[in-house]
């Protein structure tokens, strides 16, 4: 996977290009293209901003620089844009940017942007609701949240499978020595090496972490029914 960032700080991209995201780039799992739009203004003093028609405060990024650049890509992919106004970013659309070839992300600052600059664009992203100085965070994380998922990035191929939203559910939790720690002891069963028990308990304990924490999400979960038995042993226990 090849994935182009659009950006007026680049040097703010260090983070992904560490850890096992880091090792990915070196071992050509996936390439990171970062592009500086500033490059690609008209006049001496590269303005890419400029005040707003109609008035107002504050400055709109220009369209001409973000599409000079845009028009450099020759396969850009899916487009991505971050914004207020778009769909909240998900586990699923993680997964679905994991099955490209190419992405392309592009990150706003000021005011936000000259909104022709939508017309080009295949879709608009958000993070949460609330707002950030400009848009390079939030693409980190889109691509941190992609890219682990891509063959051979992550050591262990088990590791996004299990992972909280992987299936629809919190993780359960996780343990490791000592077996005991100041009085605090690991579940008998986990040391038990009765994997069937261990698979039970684990499916138990992300059910009874989403029921605690995220009940929001069972509410959009088809059960099977051992995962509805279980709950309602949960709902006794709580």
């Amino acid at each position: 996977m090849k994935i182009n960032v659009l950006t007026l700080f680049p040097d703010m991209f260090a983070p992904v290009q560490q850890s096992m995201l880091g090792r990915g780039l070196e071992d050509k799992k996936w390439n990171l293209n970062l592009i500086n739009f500033r490059d690609f203004t008209s006049d001496i003093h590269h303005h890419v901003d400029d005040s707003p028609y109609g008035g107002g405060a504050g400055m709109v990024l220009q369209i001409m620089p973000i599409k000079k650049a845009l028009d450099t890509i020759e396969n850009k992919g899916k487009v991505i844009i971050t914004a207020p106004q778009g769909k909240t970013f998900n586990q699923e659309m993680a997964r679905e940017w994991a099955q490209e070839d190419n992405l392309t992300f592009i990150c706003g600052h000021y005011e936000g942007f000259d909104y022709r600059i939508y017309d080009f664009v295949d879709e608009i992203v958000s993070i949460g609701d609330f707002v950030l100085t400009g848009g390079e965070l939030p693409t980190m994380s889109m691509i941190d949240a992609t890219v682990r998922l891509l063959p051979g990035v992550l050591g262990n191929a088990a590791s996004p499978v299990d992972e909280s939203f992987s299936h629809g559910l919190l993780e359960y939790p996780q343990y490791t020595r000592p077996a005991d720690f100041e009085g605090k002891k690991v579940p008998e069963v986990l040391m038990s090496g009765n994997h069937q028990k261990i698979a039970e308990w684990r499916l138990k304990e992300a059910l009874r972490m989403t029921y605690k924490k995220r009940p929001d999400m069972l509410a959009y979960r088809v059960l099977t029914a051992q995962e509805q038995k279980l709950l309602e042993e949960i709902k006794r226990e709580s």
